[in-house]
């Protein structure tokens, strides 16, 4: 046999073995990559369905400075010995306190008193229940190791689709036809068609994924290929047997985003209470060209004092930073406004939609 006769008796094989590559990882890894991906379908609107839900949540945001420090004083008081790590201020996209506990758990409070509003978690709540099975499989950290892993088979599976339809110019357009019939010839063009059409958003959404369980290697490896410099530290505060002054904390945060503050203009979104050990108050805000809807600028706050430590604006990073931060919005449909949540909504939709057709045309094709 000639040398020129290997290469192309190689090609069929390793198309053949491809093929059986693609079938049975769609078939086993690809049910459940359609299970996670239709749970994103439905958390694309997890706002307007909890306040569809919950109509309590429903209140006026528009509060002073002094209401908003005294229902925090409240809420903080009460709750941060039940486990409660930070709070999302009242906001007219979610015009409530949101309290975030261990296990999923969320609380929301009324935005001038701090009254309990409401309590959400995995066992009452079916979005949150969601939202569990999309990040963590309902198994914790070891179930995000195997999203990571389904995630990796994922985009596998998608380019070596594509490597797979690929076909010669004369038959592009064939390729590309949607067809009625008969059955077996109807699926696989559905597959392909639909699929090759709404690829770069499925493959957008697998790959944001797949890094949001990598976080550390993708911020990393962002970081190093664009060149950043290490990013900033937040300060050391030892924490002290002394009451909060949180009118104080609040009134040195919004003095940054004033015109000529260090975040001018920044919407600020978050607050992380001290962790053991330490007296550091962390408020997350979003600046004026973030994509984050919490932002992930920060102001550090010595709330024992009431002023400013430092900050960090996350938009003066380097770019590989500033892509790493853009992985979480483009994933979510948090950036593009309602165009851009409708068709990340629509992306959850196709790895179902794939996984079908697949199916429907492998078992014509076997029954045939």
């Amino acid at each position: 046999m000639s040398t020129s006769q290997a290469p192309q008796r190689s090609k069929p094989r390793f198309r053949a073995a491809l093929k059986w590559l693609h079938l049975w990882l769609g078939l086993s890894a690809g049910t459940l990559f359609a299970i996670v991906a239709l749970s994103g379908t439905v958390l694309a609107f997890q706002r307007e369905l909890a306040l569809w839900a919950y109509p309590q949540l429903q209140r006026d945001a528009a509060t002073t400075v002094e209401q908003r420090g005294q229902a925090l004083a409240r809420i903080v008081g009460q709750w941060q010995s039940q486990g409660m790590t930070s709070l999302d201020l009242p906001t007219a996209q979610m015009p409530v306190w949101q309290g975030y506990f261990p296990n999923n758990e969320r609380r929301y409070f009324d935005p001038a008193s701090g009254e309990l509003l409401l309590t959400r978690n995995t066992g009452n709540d079916a979005v949150l229940w969601l939202r569990d099975l999309h990040i963590h499989l309902l198994a914790g950290k070891a179930g995000e190791q195997v999203l990571g892993v389904v995630g990796i088979v994922a985009l596998f599976m998608l380019i070596s689709g594509l490597y797979l339809w690929w076909p010669r110019w004369s038959a592009l357009a064939a390729s590309l036809k949607w067809y009625r019939g008969p059955p077996t010839r109807r699926w696989l063009s559905w597959h392909r068609g639909i699929g090759l059409w709404l690829l770069p958003l499925t493959l957008l959404a697998a790959l944001t994924g797949t890094a949001m369980v990598y976080d550390e290697v993708a911020r990393d490896g962002l970081r190093a290929a664009f060149g950043d410099a290490k990013p900033r530290k937040p300060p050391k505060l030892a924490a002290r047997e002394q009451p909060i002054d949180w009118v104080a904390v609040l009134r040195a945060a919004e003095a940054t985003t004033a015109a000529n503050g260090g975040l001018a203009d920044a919407q600020l979104r978050r607050i992380g209470l001290p962790k053991v050990g330490s007296g550091l108050v962390t408020v997350r805000g979003r600046a004026v060209g973030e994509w984050h809807p919490v932002g992930r600028s920060m102001v550090w706050i010595d709330p024992y004092q009431g002023r400013v430590l430092g900050t960090l604006d996350a938009t003066a990073q380097g770019r590989g930073s500033r892509v790493n931060e853009a992985i979480y919005p483009l994933h979510g449909g948090f950036v593009g406004g309602r165009a851009w949540q409708i068709l990340i909504a629509l992306t959850g939709l196709m790895p179902p939609f794939l996984l079908i057709t697949g199916f429907l045309f492998w078992r014509r094709r076997r029954g045939r």
